[in-house]
């Protein structure tokens, strides 16, 4: 499995009086590189939706390393790194400074629903074969 990887540049609204990102958008800067990977293997969540699947988190980790600030290019990557018969997915993450120095790692772990029923649904194998996983 690749990672993906998109940039993002830090806004002012994203940092404190330091110019520091606060640490509370770090899920935000998560959400964009899952989305954008989803988007890249053909499942953006507007198109799971209209399947009837939700992806609501059940946990997010991070781990602080480093410092992002104001106007920087960040690089995040986003990878699914095993496959599981179930209704969960975890995705890891990284993210990068301008000068490609890790200063964030964590991950998420999703879960499949109906829209209609909220109950757990398996993650579609043909979302997990576009992730690069294949039947087993």
């Amino acid at each position: 499995m690749k990672p993906f990887r998109v940039k993002h540049r830090v806004t002012y609204a994203k940092t404190d009086q330091m110019g520091v990102v606060y640490h509370g958008n770090y899920a935000e800067f998560y959400e964009i590189g899952r989305a954008e990977m989803m988007r890249t293997v053909g499942y953006p969540y507007v198109e799971l939706e209209k399947r009837g699947i939700q992806m609501p988190i059940l946990d997010l980790h991070c781990k602080f390393i480093g410092s992002a600030l104001y106007d920087e290019v960040l690089t995040i990557e986003s990878i699914v790194t095993e496959r599981t018969n179930g209704v969960r997915i975890r995705v890891d993450y990284k993210i990068y400074n301008e000068q490609e120095k890790l200063i964030n790692e964590g991950y998420t772990t999703l879960c499949c629903i109906d829209s209609s029923t909220k109950r757990p649904v398996r993650v579609p194998n043909e979302m997990w074969e576009s992730l690069g996983f294949y039947k087993e």
